[in-house]
């Protein structure tokens, strides 16, 4: 049975406890306002961007001379999967989610004789896969997001993107992240961004606001345009713009689901650590009084026996 003194040191060390993790819900909930406004903001430009491709894709007679972030290199034979954590713990299961589905995607490409590659964006990714996998990641990138996410820093990990494609060192890049739904919710995604997904003929042909299908206020509009430049030039130009755009996106989506899951985390820590100290009080009291209660039976023994 532990002594006065072990659950008093075990209350304060408990109480200095509380302290840090309701500092850090604080913290990791002042942050999380201003990212879920940023991710918010930025999923109708992404959207859009990939509209506007796959209205403009549905304009060419053929792919053979689109450009190569569209065609693909012609193999499928090796896979870039750039992997989204934080560098830093302490947020649920946000790091877990993430890496459990990435050794899902790798297992499932290792079965099909790909190749993989990894690129992980956060420490976490790195340290929760390179024991089975630490052969296939070629880099880590840290402190993307430390100070939020930012367009500059996707910007080089697209360009980065890109010159490896155009190396030929992968012919199928996909991004594996969270997306922001709530404080308490965040939805693994993984999603193609290399060669950019062509959307099928008959799924177009039933969308919103095409030919047969239902009108809305983000349908794309039927019809026949006359472009200048070409339609390949455009894409030349947009697809390496949506590729920035994509990355830049899922980071938004990243650092503002890290921060609602590391205020969720801390929130139910400080709550823990609350009833905990209670039941370590209630302890504390029962021992003293028990302790005091044999302190006077000993002197009202020993007065009885002199």
């Amino acid at each position: 049975m532990p002594s006065l003194k072990d659950l008093r040191n075990r209350i304060t060390s408990v109480e200095s406890t509380r302290k840090i993790t309701s500092a850090m819900k604080m913290v990791a909930g002042s942050k999380l306002k201003r990212a879920e406004t940023s991710a918010h903001e930025g999923r109708p430009y992404a959207q859009r961007m990939e509209r506007m491709l796959s209205d403009l894709i549905g304009t060419l007679p053929t792919l053979d001379v689109a450009p190569k972030l569209l065609a693909g290199s012609g193999k499928d034979s090796s896979h870039l999967l750039i992997i989204i954590t934080a560098d830093r713990g302490l947020c649920g299961g946000f790091n877990v989610n993430i890496a459990r589905a990435a050794r899902r995607r790798i297992e499932a490409l290792h079965a099909q004789g790909k190749q993989v590659k990894i690129l992980c964006i956060g420490k976490k990714g790195r340290d929760s896969l390179r024991r089975y996998h630490g052969e296939d990641i070629i880099e880590t990138l840290e402190n993307i997001t430390r100070t939020g996410a930012k367009f500059g820093p996707a910007r080089d990990i697209s360009r980065q993107v890109r010159n490896m494609f155009d190396n030929g060192e992968f012919d199928v890049c996909t991004v594996i992240f969270n997306t922001f739904k709530s404080a308490m919710s965040q939805e693994v995604t993984v999603k193609q961004i290399i060669p950019f997904p062509v959307p099928d003929v008959a799924e177009k042909a039933s969308a919103p606001g095409v030919a047969g299908g239902h009108g809305g206020e983000d349908a794309p509009l039927a019809g026949t345009y006359e472009m200048e430049p070409s339609e390949g030039h455009l894409l030349a130009a947009l697809l390496p713009a949506n590729l920035s755009v994509q990355i830049f996106g899922a980071l938004l989506e990243s650092y503002a689901s890290e921060q609602g899951a590391r205020m969720t985390a801390m929130d139910n820590a400080t709550r823990n650590a609350g009833d905990l100290i209670d039941r370590l009080k209630l302890n504390y009291n029962r021992t003293r009084q028990a302790a005091i209660t044999s302190e006077l039976i000993e002197i009202i023994s020993g007065a009885e026996a002199v």
